[in-house]
């Protein structure tokens, strides 16, 4: 019996090491990572760039407390603002403390605004995280089941109803944010409309209250923009990101402008490891190849080549219902529950996810290759044509 709680149902693998988008396993097979540790490996494995930062840093100096100045925090900070055309940043150690972030920073705008219960507005579909507030802000009743009771100060609505929205507004006072992912990738890999997010936005600039996005899977380049709410015409007041910052290792970041961006004050928030020296020389160096490698105009290409494979399959297209995503962040929702086909991958050497149940999610590296892209498609579209 294994020493871990089994909070993970674990597929028969254990892999030793990685080169770009393959992993090999300890009998040494080769996969086909399609799945990028769920959108942490955006650079792949190895990444020279990033490997070559960590073994610098790492000699250098691995952690101080936050008590002191640090300098490649401050640093990479100054490059995420720029970016994300935000403000200030908090950096902790996941999506979920990012997200936890911005829940306080909501709830302070509230209290400053003498709003006695602060409420924020979150999905139905929505997936935050699984710490307690996170896990409350969540809309998947199977993830909360067990944990009550859950954190107060949340209220739900449909994806993308805006009537819904102005419904809200009108009747509950203590409303004070709006958190969304701008495609919701546990739930299914749903994008919120362009229309919808941009008249959310003019609710919350009518209202006072803060739009922040859950970019922990969509930042960093995975839907072919730094953060998938640009190009659409407005900015939130608050964003988090987690997950491809790091290429695998551990950070999260909640930036936020405006007001938002004035809200925390010494003392209101910490993260013993959130930031350190190591983390950010490495989110540093993913922030200059993602930049400099051409990624971004890589990901529109390869995202293309492996819908189109994929949907034009004649075995395969007949079972795909629906294609959703942007960028390297793609759905295939299926004509039938397929939670089966990611040991089928397995087995056939690719790693895939399936999540709602019936949808093929598909997060590759954003370094892949086209006869790489080529090899996962084809090697997709056989397991759906198989079922």
């Amino acid at each position: 019996m294994s020493a871990l709680m089994p909070t993970y149902a674990r597929l028969p693998v254990t892999f030793s090491h990685g080169e770009g988008v393959y992993l090999f396993d300890t009998e040494g097979r080769r996969y086909l990572d399609g799945i990028s540790g769920i959108a942490v490996n955006g650079l792949g494995h190895n990444h020279p760039g990033v490997t070559a930062a960590i073994q610098d840093q790492a000699g250098k100096l691995v952690h101080t407390s936050n008590l002191y100045g640090v300098g490649p925090q401050e640093a990479l900070a100054e490059r995420l603002t720029e970016i994300s055309g935000m403000e200030r940043c908090f950096f902790g150690n996941s999506g979920a403390e990012a997200n936890e972030a911005a829940i306080k920073i909501a709830r302070l705008h509230g209290h400053n605004r003498d709003v006695e219960k602060p409420t924020i507005i979150v999905l139905e579909g929505a997936f935050h995280g699984r710490t307690l507030a996170t896990l409350s802000a969540t809309g998947n009743r199977q993830i909360q089941a067990g944990f009550e009771p859950l954190v107060s100060g949340f209220v739900r609505a449909p994806r993308n109803d805006l009537e819904a929205i102005r419904q809200i507004a009108a009747n509950n006072p203590d409303v004070v944010a709006f958190l969304a992912e701008p495609i919701q990738g546990e739930g299914g890999v749903n994008p919120l409309d362009e229309d919808y997010l941009r008249g959310v936005r003019e609710i919350c600039d009518a209202q006072g209250w803060l739009m922040m996005l859950d970019e922990v899977q969509t930042g960093n380049g995975r839907t072919g923009t730094w953060f998938a709410y640009q190009g659409m015409g407005f900015i939130p007041d608050v964003v988090t990101t987690a997950k491809g910052l790091g290429n695998g290792v551990p950070i999260g970041a909640c930036l936020a402008r405006g007001e938002a961006a004035n809200t925390f004050g010494p003392g209101h928030h910490g993260s013993t490891y959130g930031g350190n020296p190591l983390v950010c020389a490495a989110a540093l160096a993913v922030v200059e190849a993602v930049n400099g490698e051409d990624i971004l105009t890589n990901v529109e290409r390869m995202s293309a080549l492996i819908r189109d494979t994929i949907s034009a399959d004649p075995a395969a297209a007949p079972r795909i219902k629906d294609i959703r995503g942007r960028g390297l962040m793609l759905g295939f929702q299926l004509d039938r529950d397929c939670p089966e086909l990611v040991k089928a991958a397995l087995d056939a050497g690719l790693l895939i996810n399936v999540t709602a149940g019936n949808t093929v999610r598909l997060l590759p590296p954003l370094i892949i290759s086209e006869d790489e892209a080529r090899e996962l498609a084809q090697g997709v579209a056989n397991l759906i044509a198989g079922l």
